[in-house]
């Protein structure tokens, strides 16, 4: 399962969804238990794409897992946007007692501490729900208790219209991999289903609500959905290999852009 986070250039913005997971202290020692290999550090990643972390402006966190939220401090220039029940919610999370602690599985409370730092800085913002337009074209989409406690999705407008038809959603963990969405449904008489992946501490069901309302922003294209942890994607997108072994795919190109994986 890869790991990895997305990169949005356009309207005089460079913005990251997510940041990845950062290879130290307990960062490191959870991407050991789960396997992780072959990481590499934000400038090496973004390098693949002519940028460089001072260069992000940016940053929308769907969720506060380690591997979505570990390298903000990669990001010196960056203003990172959040939903507050996330953070308030992991702080009490990491109150309970130690056999309650099957919810911190994937996280890592060095990045709790450090969206405190964030706030001190006045760096980050905790925002409570939908936020329309928060740069141009991308609109950020609250789905309280689902994969998380305050997780969100993305969506990007690319032609801006009054009704719109150019659209993307990036949906960090609500859909990890395409057969979340497109479920072989024969056990219950129905071509395909939605099925909720794991990790999650709220509920499943609404994850499945959540889901729906993104497809039903896409007219239920589901191959505008990207999942970031799907090894898939180069079946779906232009893709290329790096040196470093990295798999770089690109979603959508702006007219006269440049290809950095053709």
């Amino acid at each position: 399962m890869p790991y990895c986070y997305v990169l949005l250039r356009g309207q005089g913005h460079v913005a990251l969804v997510d940041v990845g997971y950062s290879h130290r202290d307990h960062g490191k020692h959870l991407a050991e238990k789960y396997n992780i290999e072959n990481w590499r550090p934000p400038h090496v990643v973004l390098a693949e794409c002519g940028v460089v972390p001072e260069d992000v402006d940016t940053v929308f966190i769907t969720h506060a897992h380690f591997d979505h939220f570990g390298n903000i401090d990669d990001f010196p220039n960056a203003t990172f946007y959040v939903q507050r029940e996330e953070i308030e919610r992991w702080t009490w999370v990491l109150s309970l007692p130690d056999r309650m602690r099957w919810m911190t599985a994937s996280l890592d409370p060095a990045s709790i501490i450090r969206a405190a730092e964030l706030s001190a800085l006045g760096r980050i913002k905790f925002i409570d729900g939908d936020v329309e337009n928060v740069i141009p074209g991308v609109d950020l989409h609250l789905a309280r208790d689902s994969h998380t406690y305050g997780s969100m999705w993305v969506s990007v407008c690319n032609d801006r219209a009054a009704a719109p038809k150019d659209i993307w959603v990036l949906a960090g963990d609500l859909v990890s991999q395409f057969d979340n969405l497109e479920m072989d449904g024969s056990l219950i008489d129905v071509p395909t289903m939605y099925n909720p992946g794991a990790q999650t501490v709220g509920s499943y069901t609404n994850i499945i609500v959540a889901m729906e309302e993104m497809m039903k922003l896409v007219d239920h294209d589901a191959k505008r959905i990207v999942p970031v942890h799907e090894e898939r994607l180069a079946e779906r997108f232009p893709s290329r290999l790096s040196k470093e072994d990295l798999r770089i795919s690109e979603i959508c190109l702006a007219d006269g852009a440049k290809s950095f994986v053709i």
